[in-house]
């Protein structure tokens, strides 16, 4: 077995390294900080263990709890992923974690992340290092020992608004000598006492400060100051502070590197409720657009309760049928898994509900003979499908194949009989429910409850939601994926801001993107 302490980086998903998105793929266990990015449980599989075990301000010190959690799941599994904001050994007790497991004969692999120190300066477009101008970076926490009551338990992305402090109580009135770029993590409430020492050890209050509040997400904000203003300029934690020349600099422009108020979805938190397996396309595009994700998976697929017994009987059965109906890309997925070979549909027709399940297709190499035009639904593709001819190796009209969920409703396969068909349905997969016994932090739906918006891409998300939040808040925004996901949500007492025109998550966002313009 093995632990691996990953760094997952900064804040944005996508700056998390290939290893540590591999290891993860691999993770039996994943014990997850308060600052990670969500979205990166998303690629641990379905049925790993997750466990958040984020230290807060205030709290009391979990950190032997943490320690005793990984010794434990390390007795029992494989690979457990401890995911660490930033880099694991930059002001992130990641030493502290990984000695009592070696010393208890435990492997450990310490997997680096791009640390906020210099990624989100980076990513703002501010230069640590500039030929003539600087060619030395000192990074350093703004906690001291006298902070340690109050941190005690707080973790931290390495950028963090609290940490564990790190060592001896730094000793400003020396760093104020340095030449170059002086990185100051964690500093943001100690920022005024930090800018009176350094002035004191002699270096000038013009000497320029910038600021770069929750680096990487799209809530990135850049201010900028003198040291002599800087205790008295408001900012927010997170934030990485860089003291000297370089941060006078603007490699790419304030626009560009901090929130970019031009798009869409900028400033606008979205609820992600889609399964960890499928959610990464939605999640993506809604943050290309600006908005903030809150991936919050209420859902899961599994086996059918006959484990697919039946479903591998239909599929061997392929050739008597003429049609097969896709309705999700589950569907697709459970089907092609008993299918020993693309070719053996031969000449079996294809129809797909909608964009994504077409896609899904055409992943193995098949492509839909038919997908509703306009109407991306049962209803569409019942309107769509033509109706049956003699078959003249059969005493009957046409057959057809549907493979679904185990809560599917009927209106597809009652439609597609009322036009002549015969209709085969089986259960392919079924959809469970999460509950809070699934590692899902009661902090994390309450973080859903205050969200701008949320999305719900089938019926069961919209069920599953309600049923993990209880009485708690539902998003202003509610934007489904489809007539029949809309209704769910209207049964259910919601009133519904957006249906996606397209059964995909690019028909989603821009459902969302249009519904904020309407809003100005």
């Amino acid at each position: 077995m093995t632990v691996y302490l990953v760094g997952a980086g900064p804040g944005d998903p996508g700056l998390l390294t290939c290893k540590g998105r591999d290891v993860l793929a691999r993770a039996d266990v994943v014990v997850y900080d308060r600052l990670v990015s969500k979205r990166l449980l998303t690629l641990a599989p379905p049925d790993a263990i997750l466990r958040d075990m984020g230290k807060r301000p205030g709290s009391p010190n979990r950190q032997q709890e943490i320690n005793d959690l990984l010794a434990e799941y390390a007795a029992t599994y494989q690979v457990v992923v401890r995911l660490k904001g930033g880099d694991p050994l930059l002001f992130g007790r990641g030493v502290e974690e990984a000695e009592p497991l070696i010393e208890a004969g435990v492997n450990v692999e310490i997997v680096p992340g791009v640390t906020a120190a210099i990624g989100v300066l980076s990513a703002a477009g501010i230069p640590v290092t500039r030929r003539g101008v600087a060619s030395l970076v000192t990074i350093v926490t703004g906690h001291t020992e006298d902070a340690t009551a109050q941190a005690a338990g707080a973790d931290t992305n390495d950028a963090g608004k609290s940490s564990d402090p790190a060592g001896a109580r730094p000793d400003w009135e020396t760093l104020a000598k340095l030449e170059g770029t002086l990185v100051v993590l964690m500093g943001v409430e100690r920022r005024a006492e930090i800018a009176r020492r350094l002035i004191e050890g002699g270096m000038a209050p013009t000497t320029a400060v910038a600021a770069v509040e929750e680096g990487t997400t799209a809530r990135q904000k850049v201010v900028r100051c003198t040291l002599g203003e800087l205790g008295s300029t408001p900012i927010t934690a997170p934030a990485v502070i860089a003291i000297g020349r370089t941060a006078e600099l603007d490699a790419i422009g304030d626009a560009a590197g901090s929130s970019d108020s031009s798009r869409e979805l900028s400033g606008l938190s979205v609820v992600v409720t889609r399964a960890r397996s499928q959610s990464g396309e939605l999640a993506e595009l809604l943050e290309e657009a600006g908005a903030e994700v809150i991936s919050l998976p209420v859902v899961r697929f599994d086996s059918p309760a006959d484990g697919g017994v039946d479903l591998k009987r239909h599929v061997n059965w392929i050739h008597r049928y003429d049609w097969v109906v896709f309705t999700s890309v589950n569907g697709v997925e459970r089907f092609f898994a008993e299918l020993r070979d693309s070719r053996d549909l031969g000449g079996v027709r294809v129809a797909a509900v909608g964009e994504a399940t077409a896609r899904a297709l055409l992943e193995r190499s098949v492509v839909a003979d038919l997908i509703p035009e306009g109407r991306h639904s049962a209803k569409g593709l019942i309107e769509a499908m033509p109706a049956p001819g003699p078959v003249a190796s059969r005493r009957e009209t046409g057959r057809i194949l549907y493979p679904k969920a185990a809560a599917a409703g009927t209106a597809l396969a009652e439609g597609l009989r009322r036009k002549g068909w015969l209709v085969d349905e089986v259960e392919a997969y079924t959809t469970v429910t999460l509950t809070h016994d699934d590692g899902i932090a009661g902090e994390l739906i309450d973080a859903a409850g205050e969200a701008d918006a949320i999305t719900f891409t089938s019926p069961s998300t919209v069920n599953a939601y309600l049923s993990l939040a209880g009485n708690g808040k539902v998003p202003s925004v509610v934007a489904c994926l489809g007539p029949a996901t809309a209704s769910a949500a209207r049964d259910a007492g919601l009133a519904v801001d957006v249906v996606a025109k397209s059964q995909s998550a690019r028909g989603l966002v821009d459902g969302l993107i249009t519904f904020k313009k309407k809003l100005g």
